[in-house]
């Protein structure tokens, strides 16, 4: 009696201070499993990063796009002072030694546009260059190249401007997918978070009644004992249960503030907001069709873009590796004009024509087959990427398949779980009853208090279930079943 009284005593001063704690917030939150939803793919920390990674990947495929318009630049170098000593060799064949005491300034205009269908470069240029002699007879002077045309090819054999033509459009393309695959990840982990604290707020209410009910029974148990119609082991089963249902509500109380905690912080709220949730009462009528969804996940889903990708950047990465084991050659030329001048005012005048004609040719003799090597090693990273895609899309139709059959199975098992809650209650109810006029003993209660709270967390259960399943479904297929469209975004509103 006297740890009853001990452990009842804490047990009060423990509710009064959380009661205390609950009134002192500032804010208090009842939320929808739907708002639960939609503020974590607004706020929280996960949808954020997910869309500064889409922002990422689209300036990366800006970047891939001006690759392919017009560059223009200016550019200047203002001093190139040099003072050195050189050698010079006389017109009688002897040398002798100078000092070269000079300063360049260059000023530069640049236009170059690359040429994706053969990966070479053209460009334009106009250049003037101011040459000061700061020896014993100082002296000046301009060059000029009023305008250059010419083009550069590297590596006559391999064009990366093509392959980049291939991928870079695709790897954008998955970048969109996986931003709002990455929503869908938000919300399953939302729909955890939200049963999370749903089922403690269930847990503690449940506590709440049972240790409202245990009390009662163990005074009604006292005054039987009293009178000595029950054995003073069934009293002290019944103050057990007593004593168990107080440190259960005290768990259940600790529970539900972590799990509170945890919420907010993934929606992103501060201790100042107390959350309340309102658990969804229905389910949506749906059943999907395996092959239907099969088809809408192959047409949307992020990873069948992934594997298309790997595969081309496999094929160019052999192409790479066959170019480079070859022979090899650099072409450059360029046709335009130039003037030389002392003053900047002729500089321009009657220029002369120039031109430039460079082919670079490399051509391996022994390299101890290193360049085959390569190209081996690409052909066989090849060959693994195909055996890795064709395994990931056999995975990826059997999880589609399967996700759907758990799916449709899923809301049999939340109505199974419902009833079983249902019964439960009431088998306890009437348990209780029948305790009460002295038909059952207490560990007939005890079995029907312990089958109602096991039947609640259940149907609980059964529901985080059916949710976390739906938006599984969702994520795979970027699906909507419930409005039968497709998931979309606007990403220019994500660019702002």
């Amino acid at each position: 009696m006297i740890k009853y009284k001990i452990c009842s005593g804490l047990l009060l001063i423990l509710i009064l201070s959380v009661s205390v704690k609950l009134k002192s917030q500032n804010v208090i939150e009842e939320l929808t499993f739907e708002e639960v939803i939609q503020l974590a793919r607004q706020q929280s920390p996960d949808a954020i990063m997910a869309k500064h990674r889409f922002r990422a990947n689209y300036w990366q495929y800006r970047t891939y796009k001006a690759d392919y318009l017009p560059n223009l630049s200016l550019g200047a170098t203002f001093p190139e002072f040099s003072r050195v000593i050189k050698k010079y060799q006389n017109a009688d064949g002897t040398y002798s030694y100078v000092e070269d005491n000079v300063n360049y300034s260059t000023l530069n205009l640049n236009l170059r546009q690359n040429v994706g269908f053969t990966g070479g470069q053209i460009f334009a240029t106009s250049n003037l260059v101011r040459t000061d002699e700061l020896g014993g007879d100082r002296s000046y002077s301009y060059l000029s190249t009023p305008v250059s045309i010419g083009y550069s090819q590297p590596v006559l054999f391999y064009n990366e401007y093509r392959w980049q033509k291939k991928i870079e459009p695709l790897k954008y393309e998955e970048a969109k997918k996986n931003y709002i695959s990455s929503l869908e990840e938000v919300s399953i982990k939302a729909v955890n978070y939200f049963f999370d604290l749903a089922l403690a707020q269930q847990n503690l209410q449940v506590a709440k009644i049972n240790y409202s009910n245990a009390d009662t029974l163990y005074k009604i148990a006292k005054g039987r004992y009293n009178i000595g119609t029950i054995a003073e082991n069934e009293l002290m089963q019944m103050e057990l249960s007593l004593l168990n249902a107080g440190s259960s509500l005290n768990s259940a109380m600790v529970d539900l503030e972590v799990k509170k905690f945890q919420l907010r912080s993934f929606l992103g709220f501060n201790e100042q907001v107390d959350l309340k949730l309102i658990i969804p009462k229905e389910i949506p009528e749906l059943t999907v069709q395996v092959d239907r969804a099969l088809e809408i996940a192959t047409r949307n889903n992020p990873d069948i873009i992934s594997f298309e990708r790997q595969l081309i950047e496999a094929r160019r990465d052999v192409a790479k590796a066959r170019s480079e084991k070859g022979l090899q050659a650099d072409l450059y030329a360029s046709v335009g004009y130039t003037q030389q001048s002392n003053e900047l005012s002729s500089v321009y005048i009657n220029p002369q024509d120039q031109q430039r004609v460079t082919l670079g040719l490399q051509i391996p003799i022994l390299d101890w087959g290193l360049g085959r090597g390569k190209y081996r090693m690409a052909q066989s990273s090849q060959e693994v990427v195909k055996t890795t895609v064709d395994q990931s899309r056999t995975d990826f139709t059997q999880s589609v398949y399967l996700n759907v059959m758990q799916f449709n199975l899923q809301d049999d098992q939340l109505k199974i779980a419902a009833k079983s809650d249902t019964i439960a209650q009431r088998r306890y109810d009437l348990t209780k009853q029948r305790f009460l006029i002295g038909k059952v003993d207490v560990l007939d209660l005890n079995v029907a208090l312990s089958e109602k709270d096991v039947a609640k967390i259940n149907y609980i259960s059964a529901l985080r279930q059916y949710w976390a399943d739906f938006y599984t479904l969702r994520r795979i297929t970027l699906f909507d079943f419930i409005k039968d469209q497709p998931l979309e975004t606007d990403f220019k509103e994500l660019l702002k």
